[in-house]
């Protein structure tokens, strides 16, 4: 079992930054890949980055890149997702995600936080 809390959320004006943390916990978490999903109010859920065991590999969707960073501390158990010149599209509540396998399906990951919700003014 992996445990996994999300923080850092908040109100933003547009052009600003937010830095969300996933806290982990259980003893699957060493082996776990990371992914931050959101989900805006009448829309599906998206992905938005994904990071390996390794934190070799990245993947982010499209509308993000060169904006979002994720990373990972493994000695503290931790997944970073920094968000630069947010844009009120950004508005949604951020899920943090862990799978065996790195993916960028939500289907794909077995444990999920409880969210964060970022609001970006405009």
């Amino acid at each position: 079992q992996v445990q996994l809390v999300e923080s850092g959320g908040g109100l933003v004006q547009a052009g600003g930054s937010l830095r969300l943390s996933c806290a982990a916990s259980g003893r699957t978490f060493s082996g776990s890949a990371m992914g931050w999903f959101r989900q805006a109010p009448g829309k599906e859920r998206e992905f938005v980055a994904a990071i390996s065991w390794g934190g070799l590999r990245k993947y982010y969707a499209d509308s993000v890149k060169g904006r979002f960073t994720i990373s990972r501390d493994i000695a503290k158990n931790t997944v970073i997702l920094q968000m630069n010149s947010l844009k009120p599209g950004d508005t949604a509540v951020y899920y943090c995600a862990a799978n065996e396998e790195l993916s960028t399906l939500s289907r794909d990951y077995d444990y999920w936080g409880q969210g964060t919700q970022v609001t970006v003014s405009s």
